[in-house]
């Protein structure tokens, strides 16, 4: 459970710096961005596994790169689902998902020394 709220912190923070550095995806305020961040961690434990699992053959063929457009779906996903963050397209989603992912290894990777 401590991983999964690590998860979630390391979340909100790198969307909160990459809605503020970057202007590639736009929030109305701080409070768009935790209500991201939480819809986003509640659908990667719930849906990303079984979606995952029925892309399984396709992950497999590309050495694992797949899942970056199956964590981009789920940005998608909770962009449609939340109001007051928006991502125009998908390439924008997919920046998204690398950057989230870069965020959360340098975390796991400080949290380790």
């Amino acid at each position: 459970m401590e991983k999964q709220l690590a998860k979630l912190f390391v979340s909100i923070l790198s969307l909160y710096i990459i809605t503020n550095i970057f202007h590639f995806a736009n929030a109305t305020g701080i409070a768009p961005v935790i209500l991201f961040a939480v819809v986003l961690w509640l659908i990667n434990l719930l849906i990303r596994p079984l979606l995952l699992l029925i892309v399984l053959p396709i992950n497999i063929i590309t050495l694992g790169i797949f899942t970056l457009v199956v964590n981009t779906w789920m940005i998608m996903l909770v962009d449609k689902l939340v109001k007051g963050i928006t991502i125009p397209n998908f390439w924008v989603a997919f920046m998204l998902a690398i950057l989230i992912k870069v965020f959360n290894r340098l975390f796991k990777k400080n949290k380790e020394k």
